[in-house]
């Protein structure tokens, strides 16, 4: 994405309100991922290590897929993949299935491939961008065109950390 791409001035519009933060800037994302791949389900899962849990912090589709489901983290291939900051392909059913417990819904959705982006800030994956279409959908041409969505959901996370860290310090009164 270049400077001045519809990617890139959504994102930075998304990430300059000041209302319904993060899911603003989620919903932008979510439009780059559209421009750049294309997809059926979009979720942002976010890695909460201290507690052992993958938390959902959005979803296209959260009437299958609600924003704040959890899920236990699984040290699995899958994640072993993830840490190493490389994206978790599949391209049918049989090979969700493998790594996904869910794949019969993620089937009933009109899905059977999916990719799952690491994001790593500071050297630890802090969770996953994970775009889901039909079978076989996930060629090289859009793995590579997947890389666009790097950049703006280090800054989708890094927001949504950010708020959440100040959601959880005391205000401090002016007179203390």
């Amino acid at each position: 994405m270049e400077h001045g791409s519809p990617g890139v001035d959504a994102m930075s519009a998304a990430l300059s309100e000041t209302q319904d933060q993060p899911g603003v800037t989620f919903r932008a994302l979510e439009a780059v991922a559209q421009a750049v791949l294309g997809v059926r389900l979009f979720t942002i899962m976010e890695l909460d290590r201290e507690r052992g849990f993958a938390r959902r912090s959005y979803s296209n589709m959260s009437h299958a897929y609600p924003v704040s489901g959890e899920k236990p983290i699984e040290p699995n291939d899958w994640l072993r993949q993830i840490e190493q900051q490389q994206m978790f392909v599949a391209n049918s059913i049989d090979d969700i299935q493998r790594v996904f417990g869910d794949y019969s819904l993620i089937q009933s959705l009109g899905c059977e491939s999916c990719i799952n982006i690491p994001i790593h800030i500071y050297g630890q994956v802090r969770g996953t961008i994970n775009c889901l279409n039909t079978a076989g959908y996930f060629t090289p041409a859009r793995l590579q065109a997947a890389q666009a969505l790097i950049a703006p959901g280090k800054s989708a996370f890094l927001l949504s950390h950010f708020l959440r860290d100040q959601a959880s310090v005391p205000a401090t009164h002016p007179n203390s």
